[in-house]
């Protein structure tokens, strides 16, 4: 059995946790490979809304084990935090998630120094969730990290040598933060932590694999924000196209199957870093408050703007994306006009890339006419024409299906071809 891949193709926020739920049925295992508690997968359903920051979107499927893999990073205070509402909920959490040994810890002290580098850098901020990932990742890099599997070991002494580094680095700075505080409820985390099922997933995935179970992998942020090929510095700290998932998970390149792409049709973006297609008028506004655009994680209200067809071809193309699935269409729902950029005048030239100065770049834009009306909820016969043009015109830039159309935030409002 392949395992399958589910990413977004923007700057985040494109709508993943509410397809995870959708697809979950159709999957034994639902495994996160990357991120950290900066990610905000929300679900809607009998008129409650959840927000996942770590726990796979599976969650609330019976059917579903949930992976945590080696390439997430977590942080043991809002994890907990995170289960006591699920359990509040009558959600069966322990027998359902697994977690990586080889997952990496965020520290209270990472959480400190994540504050103290946003903070030091002035109006040259990187939006940063100031959730401590980026150190985090960083210890991982420079080998000193502190992993899941270290607290089955001497933890305590561990911890203690990490937390003593990072207060000599935090000492550079004039800033203070009270991790007394936080450790308290960080370290009930650890042993919340500490009594679930903590294994060499690797092994796990890879074994139920060949016994014929199948895989939805399950990624965070968008690929736009990509360590390597997102807008940097203005970036996350970790591998969100699908080469990550293999990384990420322990599973080799030969056993992925299927790469479903997420995205807007429209484009959002929190925090800062490049935006071509940005509006700063009325419309971008209005996107704003039809869309519900403040990020689940921090509340940040998104930046707002037109689909960017140049940026999405270049994700499809980093991720060998073989589905599309479009969100958030009943956004659209009151525009007389919708644009979709289609290229970028560059240096004098209109060009169909995303060059490494993305800041250099206008929008060519293409003009549809919009359709001005509530959408069904389930049928794609009976979508308005205006909107099939519209979908059309992507499939045929792009050369990928638009499978599925989500005319709504509730798990029934969805269109599947």
């Amino acid at each position: 059995m392949n395992a399958d891949i589910l990413l977004g193709l923007q700057w985040g926020d494109e709508g993943k946790g509410k397809i995870v739920d959708v697809l979950t049925p159709k999957y034994d295992i639902i495994a996160r490979f990357q991120g950290g508690p900066n990610a905000g997968h929300t679900l809607v359903f009998n008129n409650v809304k959840h927000v996942l920051h770590t726990i796979p979107s599976g969650i609330f499927r019976a059917n579903a084990m949930n992976v945590i893999g080696n390439g997430v990073v977590i942080d043991p205070y809002i994890f907990k935090e995170e289960i006591d509402k699920l359990v509040a909920h009558g959600i069966d959490v322990k027998s359902k998630i697994i977690i990586s040994s080889k997952a990496h810890i965020i520290m209270p002290s990472h959480k400190a120094l994540d504050e103290a580098y946003e903070n030091d850098k002035g109006d040259k901020k990187i939006g940063s969730t100031k959730k401590g990932i980026g150190p985090t990742y960083t210890d991982k890099i420079a080998r000193t990290g502190l992993r899941v599997g270290d607290i089955l070991l001497d933890f305590n002494a561990i911890y203690n040598s990490r937390k003593q580094q990072h207060a000599k680095i935090l000492a550079n700075y004039s800033y203070s933060f009270d991790i007394v505080a936080y450790e308290q409820k960080w370290f009930e985390g650890i042993a919340l932590i500490k009594s679930m099922q903590i294994i060499d997933t690797e092994y796990y995935i890879n074994k139920q694999l060949r016994s014929g179970k199948s895989v939805l992998c399950e990624g965070a942020q968008g690929t736009l924000l990509d360590i390597e090929f997102g807008s940097y510095p203005f970036v996350t700290s970790s591998n969100t196209i699908s080469a990550g998932a293999c990384v990420g998970l322990g599973i080799s390149p030969k056993v992925v199957g299927k790469v479903f792409g997420i995205f807007k049709a429209y484009c959002t973006r929190v925090g800062s870093g490049p935006f071509p297609t940005e509006l700063f008028d009325e419309t971008g506004a209005l996107m704003q408050k039809y869309g519900n655009e403040f990020g689940s994680t921090t509340g940040r209200p998104r930046r707002c703007g037109w689909l960017d067809l140049v940026a999405l071809k270049y994700a499809i193309m980093l991720n060998g994306v073989t589905q599309l699935f479009m969100m958030k269409i009943d956004v659209m729902n009151t525009f007389d006009t919708i644009k979709v950029c289609t290229g970028y005048s560059y240096k004098g030239e209109v060009i169909d890339y995303m060059p490494n100065d993305i800041e250099g770049v206008v929008p060519v834009y293409k003009e549809f006419k919009g359709w001005n009306c509530e959408l069904p909820s389930n049928s794609y016969a009976d979508l308005p024409q205006e909107i099939k043009t519209y979908i059309e015109f992507i499939e045929t830039e792009t050369g990928v299906p638009v499978q599925i159309i989500s005319t709504g935030p509730e798990r029934e409002k969805t269109i599947i071809r």
